[in-house]
């Protein structure tokens, strides 16, 4: 008899677990170092989104500057809430200013997923 009790409450509960979606949020984290290996604060850090990727990014341009750790965390929830469910990847252009200095990167980004890249400064 505990078995029959036991049975359905164990599928619903199995049920409703996985069909749980991810909440995890899409974060780009770019951390910004010097030609020396330092990490550098207030880096202005401009991401767009590439239109000539395969598949083809929807605009998006965020500009943020580095905090005192020399990284700065850009939500990508912005650009997956308007670029619809079955776009779960893009891929972003990162440019780098620090006073006379500009270096460029590149990320692919995933839906719930934190991307991490770091640029290197020049000389």
């Amino acid at each position: 008899m505990k078995k029959l009790i036991f049975l359905p409450l164990l599928l619903l509960v199995l049920a409703t677990s996985l069909s749980c979606e991810s909440k995890d949020p899409a974060l780009l984290k770019v951390f910004v170092r010097s030609s020396s290996n330092q990490l550098v604060s207030g880096a202005k850090v401009i991401v767009i989104g590439d239109q000539q990727s395969n598949p083809a990014t929807l605009e998006f341009v965020d500009t943020s500057y580095t905090n005192s750790s020399g990284f700065t965390v850009i939500d990508m929830n912005e650009y997956f809430d308007v670029s619809g469910k079955d776009n779960t990847t893009g891929y972003f252009d990162i440019i780098v200013k620090y006073n006379n200095k500009i270096a460029t990167g590149y990320s692919r980004c995933r839906i719930h997923t934190t991307s991490v890249e770091t640029i290197y400064l020049p000389n």
